[in-house]
């Protein structure tokens, strides 16, 4: 099936006429996939909670998600009640998901429904596919002694401590959906200080990638968004929920060197977790495809 939220971006960015994006995307999980999920310590899952689109982590020991040869992926894993999604697998509902390896700047995709029962959390994917290292920074992660949520705190709109937060990072994911057509997870990045953010708006540049335009197409039929944001060094997770819009104004991608555009996210709810994953996160170099910024970067 074709995303008309996709075909409506692309032709905007002037591409016509080639069978691109997530209609081209099968379920399949070779074998190599199979094994690259084997040995991942966390993923990153997106889905519609209470109205809203939410991001949130998974952590584990390897193994801790598998693959089936029936296009499914197992996940042994528990949401803390104060996490956005807990509840939300109770019952099949779609999902979308990145599994990122930092050490090696891999990723990979899956889209598809998810119900949670017992501790695992079983997807039955609709697409699967990988994605280029661009702007994925090399960490080196490790795992430390488990601490549970020792805090929850929510608001409407950012604190200053969280605007630092947001103002220095140099990595976030941003979930989408688009009824009928699934929901997506994707991974942002960049030098730090690329995303422009207030108290009530989060603002990012869209740079060059592989023209599926997978997050932008859901946007241009749902605006719903959920951002994530991990604290790598003490294991902090930031959720920011809202509605976004791309701004394909020329003159404001200007100002971030490499965007095509800029996407906006107006906050409605934020919810920051301290010490929810026990994964910790040295960084060891920023990807060289990382645009440079400007001094008179907003």
């Amino acid at each position: 099936m074709h995303h008309p939220g996709e075909l409506n971006v692309q032709a905007r960015a002037g591409i016509h006429g080639v069978a691109h994006g997530s209609a081209t995307v099968v379920n399949d999980i070779p074998a190599v996939a199979g094994q690259f999920l084997l040995d991942q310590r966390m993923i990153v899952v997106s889905a519609v909670r209470d109205g809203a689109v939410w991001t949130t982590i998974l952590v584990g020991e390897p193994g801790f998600i598998q693959a089936g040869a029936d296009s499914s992926v197992r996940i042994r894993t528990e949401l803390p009640p104060e996490d956005p999604l807990f509840g939300a697998f109770d019952s099949p509902h779609e999902i979308g998901m990145i599994a990122i390896e930092p050490e090696t700047r891999r990723r990979m995709r899956i889209n598809g429904r998810a119900r949670l029962d017992g501790g695992l959390l079983t997807v039955q994917a609709d697409q699967v596919f990988g994605n280029c290292p661009k702007y994925i920074q090399t960490r080196r992660g490790r795992f430390v002694d488990g601490s549970p949520v020792t805090s929850r705190s929510t608001g409407s709109t950012l604190t200053e401590d969280q605007v630092a937060w947001i103002g220095s990072a140099d990595t976030f994911f941003v979930g989408t959906t688009a009824a009928g057509l699934g929901s997506d997870a994707s991974h942002r990045g960049g030098n730090p200080g690329f995303v422009d953010v207030a108290s009530d708006r989060v603002s990012w540049p869209d740079y060059v990638g592989n023209s599926m335009y997978m997050t932008l197409g859901n946007l241009d039929l749902d605006p719903r968004a959920g951002l994530l944001f991990v604290d790598f060094e003490r294991g902090h997770t930031l959720h920011v929920s809202g509605t976004a819009s791309v701004d394909w104004d020329q003159d404001r991608a200007a100002q971030w060197p490499g965007a095509q555009r800029v996407v906006d996210l107006e906050i409605s709810r934020v919810i920051q977790l301290d010490h929810r994953v026990s994964l910790r996160w040295d960084l060891e170099r920023l990807s060289r495809f990382n645009p440079p910024l400007e001094d008179s970067q907003p």
